[in-house]
């Protein structure tokens, strides 16, 4: 395709069509759907493999450590490289070194030879590979449909993966357990030859050519930080990105397990609750992609404390029905603020930052992880309807400082 044919399919998306009708963005869909197909066969090979070798659950929580860190510590270089270079081009790079560290960890499955500190390093060089691969992709994606698409493009991207996540695992623990777990990464590896091939066949856009190119990383991370500080909606959404973080993550990979455990004593229960939140955000995905685009800053402030209503009644919750149908709106909600705070950072956020906002936003969701999977660990010990209340009010606090500003209630 060309850059002529490329600005007249961007051209014809100015008329109100689903993304899905957009051929740029069609192409980014097929590839990174196939590659979210491929990727569900490597989370479950690659933990079923250490156990394999090790049967230690203490190296399994080591390996996701050895996988968070590097995505941690290089996800604002990510996003100054994202606006530096085009994004398209980080894409296919990082795809291609995950195609050659699959490939040649299946060689050595098949061998019988495989080491356990190769698994280390396939697991920190995936952390690396996200660190640059998501400020590239949120980047990319605004270039390939017009503004007012974005939420329904995001809607479709995140649903997608949901769906895959519901579907595919079983799938592939069966496929493991018939084929093995290096026919399962090598089927990884092929996803993400198929992401280049549709990668390939798009143009950088034009509106990307005069992105900077020199100057300090360091300089070029704090000029990211400071237009983020600069910007009261902008900084205020991403405080409210931490902490609902911060606030969900440890209660819920923890505190729903333990709650299932204490009230119900079956692992059935257990998957019954998390199917059901699943099954939320998936419908919360969905509809962010058909809702209109008016006094978005108030419905998402009101979605926000939805989030912390619904995360505090969970800790005073006992019934099976109660509790499923909370956990549903609080995957829900949280699904749905995703992808409209992603549409307007898109939206909202000038083209030559991009990458660094992104950045800043997933360092946001994630950095604070270790610490609430930790604080979680000891406060269900101490209080479990604790944790939740608390974590609830704290969520129900940074929106109503949120609220506290104009810039923010008046998002459109």
């Amino acid at each position: 395709m060309t850059q002529n044919a490329y600005s007249m399919n961007e051209a014809s998306t100015l008329a109100p069509i689903h993304p899905l009708r957009n051929h740029a963005f069609f192409l980014l869909w097929i590839g990174s759907s196939v590659s979210a197909i491929g990727d569900q066969f490597y989370f479950l090979a690659l933990p079923w493999m250490v156990l394999e070798l090790t049967g230690s659950s203490i190296v399994l929580g080591t390996i996701s450590v050895i996988a968070a860190i590097p995505s941690a510590i290089f996800m604002l270089l990510g996003g100054v490289l994202t606006d530096r270079l085009f994004p398209r081009k980080i894409i296919i790079i990082t795809a291609a070194a995950r195609f050659i560290l699959l490939v040649f960890i299946s060689a050595r499955l098949w061998m019988h030879s495989l080491a356990l500190y190769e698994l280390f390093v396939l697991a920190a060089c995936f952390g690396i590979a996200d660190a640059f691969s998501y400020p590239a992709f949120q980047s990319f994606l605004p270039s390939l449909v017009i503004s007012s698409q974005l939420p329904a493009a995001n809607s479709v991207s995140q649903s997608t993966t949901q769906i895959t996540t519901l579907i595919v695992p079983g799938l592939a623990g069966f496929f493991i357990k018939t084929f093995g777990s290096a026919w399962m990464l090598f089927i990884d590896a092929m996803s993400f030859l198929f992401i280049i091939g549709m990668l390939w066949r798009l143009p950088d856009p034009p509106s990307v050519a005069t992105r900077l190119r020199h100057g300090n990383l360091i300089r070029s991370i704090l000029d990211g930080l400071q237009y983020v500080r600069s910007d009261i909606a902008l900084s205020s959404l991403m405080l409210v990105i931490a902490v609902l973080n911060f606030a969900t993550a440890g209660p819920i990979g923890i505190g729903i397990a333990f709650i299932a455990k204490r009230e119900f004593g079956s692992v059935s229960s257990f998957g019954f609750l998390l199917s059901g939140m699943a099954a939320g955000s998936l419908a919360g995905t969905l509809l962010a992609g058909f809702s209109r685009q008016r006094k978005r800053g108030m419905l998402l402030l009101l979605v926000s404390t939805t989030i912390g209503i619904c995360l505090g009644a969970v800790g005073i919750l006992h019934g099976m029905p109660a509790l499923l149908a909370v956990l549903s709106l609080l995957g829900g909600a949280a699904a749905f603020l995703n992808v409209q705070l992603i549409a307007w950072f898109q939206q909202h956020v000038d083209r030559a930052m991009m990458g660094r906002v992104m950045s800043v936003r997933m360092f946001s969701a994630i950095g604070l992880t270790p610490f609430s999977l930790a604080i979680a660990g000891i406060a269900m010990r101490w209080s479990p309807s604790g944790l939740f209340l608390l974590n609830g009010g704290m969520v129900l606090l940074v929106t109503l400082l949120a609220a506290i500003h104009r810039p923010v209630r008046e998002i459109d």
